[in-house]
């Protein structure tokens, strides 16, 4: 079954719908009693004169010559015309004969409702309630997509922006080269790019301290920090060569650390 197409169910039988709603009167044929044709309906006058109304409204490149001569000769014993005449005579779009698997005679849906009426007064009221309901439980499917879509373009960009936010800045010279007196700062810097003391100043209505507030990938960085920091010292390397290098590696970390699928869920799970 092509994707594109819709089945709806009409007193029983299974009618085709395309992705631009023409419905299958090959289908609808099935629940018609005795022997009927598609070209019995299509040589009525009223017929041909609603189709060519149709195709004025719808269709610019209608043949509105081969039309008259067809119309003529709609309603005589002696006239006959297949749906594959009528589109190659008069370029009509209203009606398709398709070949394959799928194939058979579609009509768009205005002119389905009024062939409907050839099989039965009920066969049409139920065809435009269930081709209503169909549509309605698309527009309700494109709705919660967008919504979805939507939901997971907000995250995105939530997400994205709360990885900058925690992506330690670079710092400058002038921030490198001051002296910390307390060397958890100097920690505090490579990661967070402010003191403890600043924190302090730019959250006074925070119990704790900055490290309470660090997120999962942080405190995994910040480990990983005391412990290379502790080299750095055992090679007496210079605070602000030390506070450059470590600055350096917290970025490159925490770039790892905030893509780890693990690292996120840890987060997740903190009350």
């Amino acid at each position: 079954m092509n994707n594109k197409n819709k089945v709806i169910n009409i007193l029983g039988e299974n009618i085709t719908i395309t992705s631009d709603d023409y419905i299958s009167l090959t289908d609808m044929l099935k629940a018609k009693d005795g022997e009927f044709f598609i070209s019995d309906w299509l040589r009525n006058r009223n017929t041909v004169e609603y189709l060519g109304i149709w195709e004025r409204i719808h269709n610019p490149n209608f043949n509105y010559g081969e039309f008259a001569t067809i119309k003529n000769s709609a309603g005589l014993n002696s006239y006959k015309i297949s749906v594959k005449e009528w589109v190659n005579e008069t370029q009509a779009v209203g009606l398709k004969a398709k070949t394959g698997r799928y194939g058979g005679t579609y009509a768009h849906k205005d002119i389905a409702f009024e062939f409907a009426m050839w099989i039965s007064a009920e066969f049409k009221i139920y065809l435009i309630k269930e081709f209503q309901r169909l549509k309605e439980s698309e527009q309700t499917q494109y709705a919660w997509n967008a919504r979805s879509t939507l939901t997971k373009m907000n995250y995105r960009i939530h997400t994205d922006a709360i990885q900058k936010k925690l992506l330690p800045p670079s710092l400058s010279q002038e921030q490198i080269q001051l002296v910390y007196a307390n060397e958890a700062d100097v920690l505090n810097m490579a990661l967070y790019g402010i003191t403890a003391k600043q924190w302090r100043q730019q959250n006074p209505n925070q119990e704790g301290n900055i490290r309470d507030y660090s997120s999962a990938a942080q405190l995994v960085c910040l480990a990983n920090l005391e412990s290379i920091n502790a080299v750095f010292i055992n090679d007496n390397s210079s605070q602000p060569e030390r506070l450059k290098k470590l600055n350096s590696i917290a970025i490159s970390q925490m770039q790892i650390l905030l893509a780890d699928t693990f690292v996120k869920s840890l987060d997740q799970k903190q009350p």
